[in-house]
Formats: C-alpha cells, sequence, structure tokens
C-alpha cells in the first residue's frame, strides 16, 4: 500500500513539474515577442476611451498618498479620467485623505461607505465604485498600487487591439522586495508566477488569471456579469471564470506595470496567503459544481487550480508523511535509490524554472536572488504546504457550518521614505519633518 501511495504522489508532483516546464517555455516565448506587440499596440492605440479607476480603501492611511499621487501622474487625459477612491468603512484618516486630494483634483471623486453596505470587504466595495462610475472602460488598483505613468494607457490598448478580450491584466512588481528575507521570496513567487502561470498560459492557451490589481475590465462586461461575487474573498480568480464564461477571454500584457507593497512580517504573509487559499478553494467547488454548465476553456482552468490546490499539494503531503513514517517504520518501499534520483532531479528542475523566470526581469538573476531560490524551495515552498492545508481545514469547516466569509484586510507598513502627508490641507514629505 505504501508503494501504491507513493507512486501516486511522485506522478502528482511530476507531472505538475513538467507542465511548468512547459508553461515557462511558453512564457519565454511571449517575453521574446512582448517589445514588437507593444510596438504594434503604440502603433494602432485608437481611440482612447473613458477610464474610471477604483481604488478600494479600508484604513489605507499609510499608503493612500502614495497611489494618489501616481493616478495623478498617469500619462492619460485627465478629461478621460476619473479616480475613485472608495473609502470603505475606514476609522483612520483615509477619509480625509482622499477628500482633501479631490478639492485639489476634480477628477478625484471619492466615495464613502458606512454599513450595511460598506466594510464588507472589497467586492463589496468594487460594487460601490462601479455604481458611482461613468468610465468605459474600468480598472483596478488596490491602495498600496503606485502605478508607472504609462501602465493606464498600455491596458487601454491592450483592449482597443484586442476585441474579443473583456480584460487586459498587467504585471505587478514588489516595491519592498529588499526589504528581508520574506519579501524577497514573495518578489521571486511573484515574478515567477507572472512569467509561468499568467505568461505562460497566455501563450499556449490564451488564458490568464484577473488578479486583484492592474487590471482593466470592459464596462460592457462587467455590467453583464453582474459586478463581483460579494461572497467571494478571491474575487479576482472568481471574476476570471466567469468571463471565461462568458465567452470572452482575458489578455496578459506586461507593458503595463504597477509597484505594490507586500508583506514584512509572518503573520500578514499568512493571513493574507490564507484568504488567497481559502477564497480559490471557494472558486474552485463553486464552479466545480456547476461543470456541465461550463465551457472547455472553464473547465481546463478549473482543472488547473484543483490540480495546485488539491492534488499537488495532496501528492506533496502524501510524500512527505511516507517520507517521515519510513525513518520511522521499515515501509518496503521498491523505489530505493531511484527516489532519491527523482527528489535532486524534481530540485533542479525547480531551480532552472525559477531562475528562467528571474531572467526575464532586468537585474532579477544575479547571486543573491539564485542563492535565495535554493532556499526558497526548502522553506518558503514548505510553508506553503502548510497553509494550504490550513485552508482546506478552514474551508471546509466554514461550508459545514454554514458560517460567514469574513474578509481580511492585508496590513500595510510605513517603509517608504518620501511618503506624503496631508496637514490641514497641506502637503508634507517627511524630509520636511
Amino acid at each position: 500500500m505504501a508503494n501504491f501511495f507513493l507512486y501516486l504522489a511522485l506522478f502528482l508532483l511530476w507531472f505538475m513539474l513538467f507542465y511548468h516546464i512547459f508553461l515557462m517555455l511558453g512564457g519565454y516565448l511571449e517575453f521574446l515577442k512582448h517589445d514588437e506587440d507593444v510596438k504594434n499596440f503604440s502603433e494602432s492605440e485608437g481611440e482612447l476611451p473613458t477610464v474610471s479607476i477604483l481604488i478600494p480603501s479600508h484604513n489605507e492611511q499609510l499608503v493612500i498618498e502614495n497611489t494618489l499621487q501616481a493616478m495623478i501622474n498617469l500619462n492619460y487625459p485627465k478629461d478621460k479620467l476619473e479616480i475613485i477612491p472608495i473609502n470603505d468603512n475606514s476609522s483612520d484618516q483615509t477619509g480625509f485623505i482622499v477628500d482633501e486630494y479631490a478639492k485639489r483634483y476634480p477628477f478625484i471623486k471619492p466615495i464613502h461607505t458606512k454599513p450595511p453596505t460598506g466594510g464588507k470587504g472589497k467586492s463589496g466595495a468594487l460594487n460601490q465604485g462601479l455604481k458611482h462610475s461613468t468610465g468605459e472602460v474600468i480598472v483596478v488598483y488596490d491602495a498600496d498600487n503606485t502605478p508607472e505613468p504609462e501602465a493606464i494607457f498600455n491596458l487601454v490598448i491592450g483592449l482597443n487591439n484586442d476585441k474579443k478580450a473583456a480584460a487586459v491584466v498587467g504585471k505587478f512588481r514588489v516595491l519592498n522586495a529588499k526589504e528581508n528575507l520574506l519579501t524577497r521570496f514573495i518578489n521571486i513567487e511573484t515574478l515567477t508566477f507572472q512569467w509561468l502561470a499568467q505568461a505562460g498560459r497566455w501563450h499556449w492557451f490564451k488564458m490568464t488569471t484577473i488578479p486583484g490589481t492592474n487590471f482593466a475590465i470592459r464596462r460592457s462586461v462587467i455590467e453583464e456579469l453582474g459586478g463581483w461575487d460579494e461572497q467571494a474573498i478571491s474575487e479576482d480568480t472568481e471574476l476570471s471564470f466567469r468571463v471565461y464564461n462568458a465567452g470572452y477571454h482575458i489578455r496578459f500584457f506586461p507593458a503595463a506595470i504597477t509597484w505594490e507593497q507586500e508583506p514584512e512580517t509572518l503573520s500578514v504573509w499568512w493571513k493574507q496567503r490564507m484568504r488567497w487559499a481559502q477564497g480559490n478553494q471557494y472558486v474552485i467547488f463553486k464552479f466545480l459544481f456547476q461543470f456541465r454548465k461550463l465551457n472547455n476553456k472553464v473547465r481546463l482552468d478549473l482543472f488547473y487550480f484543483l490540480f495546485t490546490y488539491l492534488f499537488f499539494f495532496g501528492g506533496i503531503l502524501i510524500s512527505h508523511l511516507i517520507f517521515i513514517l519510513n525513518l520511522i517504520f521499515d515501509l518496503e518501499l521498491l523505489i530505493g535509490n531511484v527516489s532519491i534520483v527523482l527528489l535532486v532531479t524534481g530540485f533542479l528542475l525547480f531551480l532552472v524554472e525559477v531562475w528562467l523566470a528571474l531572467s526575464l526581469e532586468k537585474g532579477q538573476l544575479n547571486l543573491i536572488n539564485a542563492l535565495v531560490v535554493v532556499l526558497m524551495y526548502f522553506v518558503y515552498s514548505q510553508m506553503w504546504v502548510v497553509l494550504v492545508l490550513s485552508a482546506s481545514f478552514r474551508e471546509a469547516k466554514r461550508v459545514l457550518f454554514n458560517q460567514e466569509v469574513k474578509w481580511y484586510k492585508t496590513e500595510r507598513f510605513d517603509s517608504q521614505p518620501m511618503k506624503q502627508t496631508i496637514v490641514k490641507g497641506k502637503t508634507k514629505s517627511t524630509s520636511e519633518r
């Protein structure tokens, strides 16, 4: 019996490894043609539509000013742009800050939500923002994001040049990547996800997943779909599935770049990733029970998420368990030394995949990051195994006991040296204090 489960675990792990190699090859091929796509799209930009940028904000006083300043610096016609910070039942100075910016910049149009409609999470805030928006294109940014000046323009020309695309997804980079070992792990994870899972899937299958930030969606589509699912704590993944099932596709266009702050402590990382994992499991089972009504693209993406969160992590847990039990008891495993060869080969494949992803970003494949990747395999990847197991337990408990979904807002860190602060209508930088 132990041999059967070990072979099953190895099959699951190696299937995923080979699939990731396939995706990484697609990501690399997509990278090679990216500059040509940007050039072609820029030359045929078309008429620029009106754009509404929704920024859901709950207790974001540490970061919201930098985000609003980045919005002001966007290279997009201001007469076609409205910035809508959604002060979602904040108890800090978020509301005051966005109101002060609105006094100086007429295209910033904040809204303030209170219970019972406000304070329930990101999806609810976005739905409130959608009701107050007027743009032909809806763009979403988290409150800790500082998009580059050309970000909105690039999202828009992606839509203008791809009439079948309901949405265009940009690239996000880690603002505080060098803060500590955890943020270095997250930076590497982020770059790998974008060039492997996003660019790779786009290249081979014309599929990608809407992230929580830095994406544009046509107003007609989001209204057709009825807005965001307020029961989903991974509202981005859930929306992606509905977009595909409606017959549209989502384009990955990494010319649109934003910078975002990532968790700097393990406790904040755990809570944020727990929300992601539990939220994605909600999405998996929501659509799994609708399997017969789904189109082939959604089924393919559902299989990817199901394999990632159930079979792949299940294979890791089985292999770990057999390894530990074999240290205590003689399980009479038949695979012998071959298992060592497979483990070493799998480890080397992991390194190659991640190093290749880092090589696609200028300055990221350096000695420090190369060594961090080695450590990442033994530390960060194992943290994810424990987290997914915990998230599975929590989601099962929530379903069995019909518990209400609770939204966790990621804690921010005041680590930006030139943060702007409004005091009585005036702006001061930290250098002036």
